[in-house]
């Protein structure tokens, strides 16, 4: 009996002391669990400069074009494929992605000298980052105000290495943490290597960082790194999609036409009703170049995504990549952007963070700009502040769908004082089927478009009784989307109340 009972109370021991360990076993693993899965993510954003939206080696649009680093994002992870910036230049959009809030909001709503965005009312997301532990590091191009030295960091940033105002593609004079040098070699480059340079050697590697490696190129002159100077030589431009090229502008508004005639137009000369088509190409070689400015942008992220996959940090870092705002490649004869087309308003946008995104997810919604900074905080955990006019893509990336997200888009152009040429002051409306722009000119006719008909945008039917609900559809959309984002007309509220501060007047 004796001998028993000691038998049955060491397999209780024993029993228990089994469990306690699975227990144990289960609780560390959960544990382990819930660190891997609640660690705030990391965030690599690259955007380049004026990259229109299929110049992509995997959209086929140049059969010759590769791109395999930045399609590798696609393949991997969410490919946002109508994504538009809410005003089509520069300095403008890089703000709206800052801050979440449109440029008439912030106040930078044209390429000027003087402007930063009013960061005390509408602080960068990176600034909320550094709040909650990031270390944050802005490398590359802001194109906002040409400050000198310690007043061209900005807001929001541990480590900033940046340049005055486009840059240059070779020897650049630069600003690293205020200290103002000139860099030799290309510019793209330069700063693959300072973005390298950093995440390997001057972070603090115990705390979760934001990096935007903003780029120079591919903006014109469209400089190629000289390794490229001769990357496809010998092939040919493929024409537009839509036979975009053969515009005459007929039935379309007479500023387009003028527009056609560059700095001419202020001459006076007679402009017809249309114009004859071009030959094409069109632009031929700086649209070549404008693509083997491309080759180094994708070495470029090929090089960041092997240091962060020899970091161990490749999967725990959402990979964001875009472009500030499209570019024209000869489509309606045009170069540049700024414009309401779909060539100058839609940009790419590639996501990668496969804790959250499967491969070649495809997301179809109309996303903008202002969602960008909404969807890095909500990503980090961090509650969108008020002043944020965007919303988070986070469901979206998920693969769900959202009911109840934006059926319709504004967009905005202000006349710019140093490209008046380039187009007047113009809103456009834009939803899954139609498009209306309004260039708020009383002797000219605005344009709308049937997209889904018409995907190339060369029928305006503002004067076709047949699409009359559409317009007035649309106008009552405007004017909607104008009261709920806060809509102001007023070019330089923002910039006279600048130069008032710095007692400097303004030039026209």
């Amino acid at each position: 009996m004796k001998i028993n009972t000691v038998v049955n109370l060491s397999l209780i021991f024993l029993l228990m002391s089994f469990i306690t360990l699975v227990s144990c076993s289960k609780l560390g693993t959960q544990k382990n669990q819930k660190t891997s899965i609640s660690k705030q993510p990391n965030f690599l954003f690259v955007l380049v400069d004026d990259q229109p939206f299929d110049a992509l080696g995997m959209s086929g649009r140049y059969p010759f074009l590769e791109t395999p680093n930045i399609d590798r994002l696609a393949k991997e992870g969410a490919q946002v494929e109508n994504f538009f910036v809410t005003q089509s230049i520069c300095s403008p959009s890089r703000a709206s992605f800052l801050t979440g809030t449109y440029p008439h909001i912030h106040g930078v709503n044209q390429n000027n000298r003087h402007v930063d965005p009013k960061w005390d009312e509408f602080a960068p997301y990176s600034s909320h980052l550094q709040k909650e532990g990031y270390e944050t590091a802005h490398v590359g191009k802001i194109h906002m105000a040409h400050y000198k030295g310690k007043e061209h960091i900005r807001p929001g940033f541990d480590y900033w290495f940046s340049f005055v105002g486009q840059g240059k593609y070779f020897d650049p004079p630069v600003n690293e943490n205020g200290k103002e040098y000139q860099e030799k070699g290309y510019m793209t480059d330069i700063l693959t290597e300072k973005a390298i340079s950093w995440l390997k050697e001057k972070r603090d590697p115990n705390k979760p960082f934001s990096l935007n490696l903003w780029h120079k190129a591919v903006h014109q002159p469209h400089l190629p790194a000289p390794r490229h100077a001769d990357l496809y030589k010998d092939e040919k431009l493929p024409i537009p999609p839509y036979n975009t090229h053969k515009e005459t502008f007929k039935g379309k508004p007479e500023w387009q036409r003028k527009k056609t005639y560059g700095f001419d137009w202020k001459d006076n000369l007679p402009i017809p009703a249309e114009l004859p088509e071009q030959e094409w190409p069109i632009n031929y070689d700086r649209n070549m170049d404008l693509l083997r400015c491309l080759s180094s942008i994708d070495e470029s992220l090929g090089s960041v995504l092997a240091t962060l996959e020899e970091m161990g940090e490749l999967d725990n870092t959402v990979i964001i990549y875009s472009s500030d705002n499209g570019y024209f490649m000869g489509e309606h004869t045009f170069l540049d952007k700024r414009l309401a087309y779909e060539n100058s308003m839609r940009v790419p946008m590639l996501i990668r963070y496969p804790k959250l995104i499967k491969p070649n997810t495809i997301i179809d919604e109309q996303c903008l700009n202002i969602d960008m900074a909404p969807t890095i905080l909500n990503l980090a955990g961090i509650e969108k502040p008020d002043y944020m006019q965007g919303e988070s893509m986070v469901n979206l990336l998920k693969g769900n769908k959202e009911d109840n997200w934006r059926k319709s888009m504004l967009f905005e152009y202000y006349l710019d004082t140093y490209w008046p040429y380039a187009g007047p002051n113009q809103i456009a409306v834009r939803t899954e089927n139609y498009k209306l722009v309004d260039a708020f000119l009383e002797n000219d006719i605005d344009e709308l478009y049937d997209l889904k008909n018409d995907p190339g945008e060369m029928k305006n039917l503002i004067n076709v009784e047949a699409y009359d609900s559409i317009e007035e559809e649309l106008r009552n959309e405007a004017t909607k989307l104008k009261k709920q984002y806060k809509y102001n007309p007023n070019r330089d509220w923002w910039l006279k109340e600048v130069l008032r501060s710095k007692g400097t007047k303004q030039k026209h």
